[in-house]
């Protein structure tokens, strides 16, 4: 009989490899919470947040669905965590920006351009997804009004500082960003759908005119 240090050749066995502690120790809850989370964000995007399971999750995320189900009560937390962590990584960028602009001007400029590009439809397609989800859960209309409230708020102050600096004219600022937002939110919806037709140069355009017309400034952009 070979000893226990030697395979069934009688060649010594190679010495086991020491287990790292960090593979030996299980991720915190709110490591595997993020990367599951961090997973289902393409999905949804891709997607739509109707057409994402718990196995899809699961198996984006390299886990078992039942990690999944251990760390989340339904799937649908899931998607909420996943839409908010989108929404909230998008408008952080767009205020990231327009905080670096040297105008207000300019900034509401940069909003304009950032707002409808080449890859900003996958954005609009989350956004309006969780839109509709504000209909079925408080939570999400919750989030929903905060979101609104500080998007409104940034644009605001734009006009704000852009009146400041004497390149607008503006009587009532937090009126102007409710229309502006509705204007937005309007051309994405239309540039999805498709009906009618609408480019992203058409839809920067409309709101450069929004802004020429009602603060009076020559801002346009480069949109064609």
């Amino acid at each position: 009989m070979t000893s226990s240090a030697a395979d069934r050749t009688g060649r010594p066995k190679a010495p086991r490899r020491a287990v790292a502690a960090s593979e030996r120790t299980r991720q915190p809850t709110e490591v595997r919470r993020r990367l599951i989370v961090e997973a289902a964000v393409p999905l949804i995007v891709e997607r739509g947040s109707a057409a994402v399971g718990v196995r899809d999750v699961a198996a984006a995320a390299g886990v078992s669905v039942g990690t999944v189900t251990y760390h989340f009560e339904s799937v649908q937390e899931v998607l909420s965590e996943a839409m908010v962590l989108h929404i909230e990584r998008y408008y952080a960028a767009l205020s990231e920006a327009a905080a670096r602009a040297t105008s207000g001007a300019e900034g509401l400029r940069l909003l304009i351009d950032a707002l409808f590009t080449d890859d900003t439809d996958r954005h609009w397609r989350m956004w309006f997804d969780y839109w509709h989800a504000g209909d079925r859960d408080q939570a999400f209309a919750r989030g929903q009004a905060e979101r609104y409230e500080s998007w409104h708020g940034e644009i605001r102050s734009l006009v704000e500082r852009g009146a400041d600096e004497g390149d607008f004219r503006c009587a009532d600022p937090a009126d102007f960003a409710v229309r502006f937002a509705a204007l937005a939110d309007g051309l994405a919806l239309q540039r999805l759908r498709q009906a009618p037709p609408l480019s992203t140069e058409a839809a920067r355009r409309h709101l450069y005119r929004l802004v020429e017309v009602e603060l009076q400034a020559g801002v346009a952009g480069t949109a064609g």
